[in-house]
């Protein structure tokens, strides 16, 4: 019976990954239990490591050479390879040999298996687009040109003489065995019908042609486009390698499938929803705001101007109570002095009026 844990349910995706893929060393396995397929892909064996490695030169047959010479026995020299391949896809670490050898967690492993994996499978779909288009460039390759005039221009001679009677003696032996009393000339007359329905066909061969020199003219673009594909020096292709752009494919696939079923699962009916209507009462909140608005900054205006009432008034308390100047050997106040000084004007007054 099938877990429902996450590790089971992966372990399933990828066995099954692998035999739609082709894979030589599952078939004859019929494994039918996730338990059983999750200890095949997760537990250091001999089997599995040639999964990996079955795996790995599918997405870079070079590899098959270099899996060649070393022996069974340097297992070790096969792991660094294995691991060194497995960084350079960007899907571990440079010094991740536990990954390799089966030896980290279960969940961690059928995850780099799986992203493997869906680089073949990106992989397979380019190459499909890549035979297409080498089946396009053969087709108007300069050989067949002659061809595809003759297919444009279809020539259909009237028959002979000799050729229409014969058609008529046997048609009529037809006839006679089969019973059927129809005329002669009726299979000339349907001759030279299928002969005008292949003219009639000459204007959707154009049609088709013009569409082929399109797509071409299209891929030639693209192919300009592309500069990494003209380029065949050292550093372009350590800057963009054919895995890391098949690495980016594949993480840009899961991003792409992951926003679109978070957007249809959660955002579709947000994103959907008709706009709110306004208020007809928005203008009386503006003006209430407004006022409100005046209103702080009025009592912030007042505010401040008692504070700068009670220092001023604490400015002139200190000055009439505080000593600050000398008089006849003392300090005296400024009210004092105002005292003195009045008491000096008006006797200075009197003495004047007298």
């Amino acid at each position: 019976m099938a877990g429902n844990s996450k590790e089971q349910l992966l372990s399933m995706r990828v066995y099954n990954n692998l035999q739609s893929l082709g894979c030589p060393l599952v078939d004859g396995l019929y494994l039918r239990e996730a338990d059983s397929m999750q200890e095949l892909l997760c537990s250091p064996s001999l089997h599995r490591t040639d999964i990996l490695k079955w795996i790995c030169a599918s997405i870079c047959p070079s590899l098959k050479e270099k899996f060649s010479t070393i022996k069974a026995t340097q297992n070790e020299d096969l792991v660094q390879e294995l691991t060194r391949f497995g960084h350079e896809m960007m899907l571990c670490k440079a010094n991740d040999q536990d990954l390799v050898k089966g030896l980290a967690p279960p969940l961690r492993q059928l995850r780099f298996l799986e992203q493997l994996l869906m680089v073949i499978q990106t992989d397979s779909s380019i190459n499909s687009n890549v035979k297409n288009d080498d089946l396009l460039g053969e087709l108007m390759f300069q050989d067949h040109l002659s061809d595809l005039d003759m297919l444009q221009n279809p020539v259909c001679n009237p028959w002979s003489a000799h050729i229409r009677e014969h058609l008529i003696r046997t048609q009529s032996a037809h006839n006679k065995v089969n019973g059927n009393h129809s005329k002669p000339s009726d299979f000339i007359n349907g001759s030279d019908q299928h002969s005008r329905l292949g003219s009639q066909g000459e204007e959707s061969l154009t049609e088709a042609m013009a569409l082929l020199q399109s797509t071409q003219s299209t891929l030639d673009e693209l192919h300009k486009e592309c500069e990494f594909l003209q380029s065949h020096s050292s550093s372009s292709a350590a800057v963009l390698s054919p895995c890391a752009l098949k690495v980016a494919i594949s993480d840009m696939s899961q991003l792409m499938t992951a926003f679109g079923h978070i957007y249809n699962t959660d955002f579709k009916a947000y994103c959907q929803r008709a706009p709110p209507a306004l208020n007809s009462g928005a203008s009386v909140f503006q003006s209430v705001h407004q006022l409100l608005h005046t209103c702080n900054t009025e009592l912030e205006a007042l505010k401040q101007m008692s504070e700068t009432s009670s220092s001023f008034t604490q400015t002139v308390q200190q000055l009439q109570t505080d000593k600050r100047y000398w008089s006849k050997g003392e300090k005296h106040t400024l009210p004092k002095r105002l005292q003195e000084l009045k008491k000096k004007y008006a006797a200075f007054l009197s003495l004047h009026q007298s």
